[in-house]
C-alpha cells in the first residue's frame, strides 16, 4: 500500500476550471445568454464542498458552482425529466406559469376559485396543462426545447404592477444538443420533421431579442462543435466554449484525492513507481475517468505501478478516443545507428534538428517534411531520428472519414489530444494523400481539413509542443501554405539515391555474410568492381538484393562471379522517369543548401531542374 505524507497531499492545489471561469464571464458581462461547451464534457471535475470535496460529472459542477441565491437551475437530461435545483423551486415556477397564463395572481385565483366554479376549472386547467408538458417533455425533445422556451418568455414577462411572474433567474443546462439537434447535414431541409422542428425552436429561441437582453441563461452541452447543427451552434449569439482534458497539475491532484481517499476509508491504495507529480507528468493525454481506471487496476492488482504501465494506458486511452484507423503510436526498433549510407544527412539529423526537436523556446522546430523519390528510405531513416527523440511518437494514419461532418469531429479530438500532451512528434506517412489541398477543385471537407492542419502547425500555443514531420515522394502535391516557413516549410529535406562513399558503404552492407573472399579477393576490391553496376540504385535496390544474396547463400558463401550473375539478373521496374520526377522536385523544393548534392548550386541549375520538371510533365508524369 502506498503511503503519501499528509504535506504532499495538502499542498495539491486543487484545479482550477478556466472553462467555468469563462462561463461564467460570458453571463456575468451580458455577452451572450447562451453558450457551448465542447470537448472534455464526459469527464470527472473537483467539486469543492464543506466536506472537502469529491470529484462529480460536470453537469454536477456547474450545478453545485452555480447554485446561489436568485438563481433557479433547470436541468434537462434527453432520457428523463426536467429537474429544477433547489426542489422547491418548482413552486416558484409553477406559481409564476399559472399567474402568467390566467392574467390573475395564484393567492387571488385560489381565493376566487373557493366562490367562482369559473375560475375553479379555469385554475385546474391551468395547472393540469403545466403538469402535462413536463411529464411529456420525458424522452421528447421538441416538446421540452419548446417549454425551456416558454418558460424565458414568462421569466422574463410582468403582471400590470411590473413585477415579474418568476423573481430568479433561470440557468437552463441541456445535455446531448448533438442528439437534440444532430448536425449530420447542414441542409435543414434535408432532415426529418422532429429535428427541424427542434433546429427551429432552439434558432428562434437562442436569437430572440428579448432573451438574449433578459437575465435568464442557457448552457448546453455537446462533445464537439461540429456534431450540432450549424443553425444552432453557428448562431451569432451562441458562444461556443472547450472543456479541456485535465493538466498535470489537475492529474496530480486526483491521483492525491483518489490514494487519500482509500487510505482515509481504510481501503488498499496502489503503489506507485515514484511521486504523484511523476505520475501526473506521465499521465498526460488521459482523462481523469482514464486516470480512475488506472489507479483502480493498479489496487486491484497490489502491484507496483510501473511507467511502462502508464504509458501503454495513455496510448490505449487516446487511439480509443481518436480511433485506432486514424492514429497509432509508433515504437521504432532502430535508430541512427542502424541506417546505413546518408552520412551527411544523418549529421544534419544529429547536430541541427534533433536538437530544435526537443526544445520548447523560440527555435523550436514546428515541421519538417521529407522529400525523394520512392524507395528513398526516407520513412526508414527518419523511424530512426524519431526513436532518438525519447518522446511519444504519433503516426497519422487516416483522419477523414466517410461520415459527413465526422472528419471534423476527428480534427477535433486530435487537436484536444495534442494539446493535452507534453511532447509529441506527430510522424504522417505518404502525407500527400493524407494533406489535400485548399483550391477551388479540391472537395470542401479536404479544403477545411488542410485548412485546420495549416493552422494547428503554425499554432504558436503547441509551438515547442508538437513537430509534424511529413514523409512523400510528391512534395509538389502538398499545398503551398503547408511548405510555407513556419510550417512544414521550415525544413524541406530531400532523401535522395547515394552516391560516392554512402554508394560504396550500401555495396558493403549488401554483400556483408554473403559473399566468399577467402580466395584472396578483399572486399573493398569487390565494392569497387561492383559499383559500376549500382550507379542508379536506391536504398530500396540495395535492401532488395541484400535479401537475394542472403537467400542465394544461405547453404554456401558465393563467389563474386555468383554475386555479379544476382546483380545481372535483376532487372529494375519501369519507374526511372516517375523517380527522377520526385528527385527533382525534392532538389527544387529544399530549404537547405548544405543538404543538396552540390551546396553550390546556381539559380541557372535551378532553372534547368525546373525546366526538366515541366518537360516530364508533359509526358503525363505528375
Amino acid at each position: 500500500m502506498a503511503e503519501i505524507p499528509s504535506p504532499v497531499l495538502l499542498s495539491t492545489p486543487q484545479p482550477s476550471y478556466a472553462f467555468f471561469s469563462e462561463l461564467a464571464r460570458v453571463f456575468n458581462s451580458g455577452m451572450s445568454r447562451s453558450v457551448l461547451l465542447t470537448g472534455n464534457i464526459q469527464d470527472l471535475f473537483f467539486a469543492d464542498s464543506n466536506t472537502g470535496g469529491d470529484y462529480v460529472p460536470l453537469l454536477q459542477l456547474i450545478t453545485t458552482k452555480s447554485a446561489v441565491p436568485g438563481i433557479v437551475q433547470l436541468v434537462y437530461e434527453l432520457n428523463g425529466p426536467i429537474r429544477a435545483f433547489p426542489g422547491s423551486a418548482w413552486d416558484t415556477i409553477r406559481r409564476g406559469w399559472i399567474t402568467w397564463k390566467t392574467g390573475t395572481d395564484i393567492d387571488s385565483l385560489t381565493l376566487q376559485a373557493l366562490t367562482d366554479r369559473k375560475k375553479q376549472i379555469e385554475k385546474q386547467q391551468v395547472e393540469a396543462d403545466f403538469d402535462a408538458k413536463f411529464s411529456d417533455a420525458i424522452g421528447q425533445p421538441t416538446v421540452a426545447m419548446e417549454l425551456l422556451r416558454q418558460l424565458t418568455i414568462c421569466s422574463r414577462s410582468t403582471d400590470a404592477q411590473g413585477r415579474p411572474f418568476i423573481k430568479e433567474k433561470l440557468l437552463i443546462i441541456v445535455e446531448s444538443m448533438d442528439l437534440i439537434v444532430p448536425g449530420a447535414d447542414p441542409d435543414v431541409t434535408k432532415l426529418n420533421a422532429a429535428d427541424r422542428h427542434r433546429v427551429m425552436v432552439l434558432s428562434d429561441w437562442l436569437s430572440d431579442p428579448g432573451f438574449m437582453n433578459g437575465g435568464d441563461s442557457v448552457v448546453m452541452l455537446a462533445e464537439s462543435l461540429s456534431v450540432v447543427h450549424p443553425r444552432v451552434a453557428k448562431l451569432p449569439s451562441v458562444i461556443a466554449i472547450d472543456v479541456p482534458r485535465p493538466d498535470a497539475t489537475s492529474r496530480q491532484h486526483y491521483i492525491d484525492h483518489f490514494i487519500s481517499q482509500r487510505v482515509q476509508k481504510q481501503l488498499p491504495a496502489p503503489t506507485l513507481y515514484g511521486t504523484s507529480r511523476e505520475l501526473g507528468e506521465l499521465t498526460a493525454g488521459l482523462s481523469v475517468h482514464a486516470l480512475r481506471q488506472v489507479m483502480l487496476s493498479a489496487t486491484h492488482s497490489q502491484k507496483r505501478l510501473e511507467p511502462a504501465d502508464v504509458v501503454g494506458e495513455v496510448e490505449e486511452f487516446i487511439c480509443a478516443q481518436l480511433g485506432e484507423d486514424v492514429i497509432e503510436f509508433k515504437r521504432p526498433t532502430h535508430t541512427l545507428k542502424d541506417v546505413v549510407g546518408f552520412s551527411k544527412l544523418k549529421a544534419f539529423i544529429k547536430e541541427e534538428m534533433l536538437p530544435r526537436m526537443t526544445t520548447s523556446g523560440a527555435d523550436a522546430l514546428s515541421g519538417a517534411a521529407v522529400a525523394g523519390p520512392i524507395g528513398g528510405g526516407k520513412t526508414f531513416i527518419f523511424e530512426a531520428a524519431a526513436a532518438e527523440l525519447g518522446i511519444p511518437v504519433l503516426t497519422l494514419k487516416n483522419i477523414r472519414s466517410q461520415w459527413f461532418g465526422q472528419t471534423d469531429v476527428i480534427f477535433e479530438q486530435l487537436r484536444r489530444t495534442l494539446e493535452s500532451l507534453g511532447r509529441v512528434l506527430i510522424f504522417v506517412d505518404e502525407a500527400d494523400t493524407q494533406f489535400g489541398g485548399v483550391g477551388s477543385d479540391a472537395h470542401e471537407t479536404e479544403r477545411r481539413l488542410t485548412g485546420k492542419i495549416q493552422q494547428m502547425m503554425s499554432d504558436v500555443k503547441l509551438r515547442g509542443k508538437v513537430t509534424w514531420l511529413l514523409m512523400t515522394a510528391r512534395i509538389h502535391n502538398l499545398s503551398p501554405d503547408i511548405r510555407r516557413p513556419g510550417r512544414a516549410g521550415d525544413l524541406i529535406i530531400p532523401v535522395l539515391d547515394p552516391e560516392g562513399e554512402d554508394r560504396l558503404e550500401f555495396i558493403r552492407w549488401m554483400l556483408k555474410g554473403s559473399v566468399d573472399i577467402s580466395e584472396g579477393s578483399d572486399i573493398e576490391t569487390l565494392v569497387k568492381e561492383f559499383e559500376p553496376m549500382c550507379m542508379e540504385y536506391s536504398s530500396a535496390t540495395f535492401a532488395s538484393l541484400r535479401s537475394v544474396l542472403k537467400a542465394k547463400s544461405k547453404m554456401a558463401l558465393l563467389s563474386p562471379e555468383q554475386v555479379k550473375a544476382v546483380m545481372q539478373d535483376v532487372l529494375q521496374p519501369d519507374i526511372r522517369a516517375t523517380r527522377r520526377y520526385q528527385t527533382l522536385q525534392a532538389l527544387i523544393n529544399c530549404t537547405r543548401r548544405s543538404l543538396l548534392p552540390d551546396p553550390n548550386v546556381t539559380d541557372e541549375q535551378r532553372s534547368e531542374w525546373s525546366a526538366e520538371i515541366r518537360q516530364l510533365e508533359l509526358t503525363g508524369l505528375r
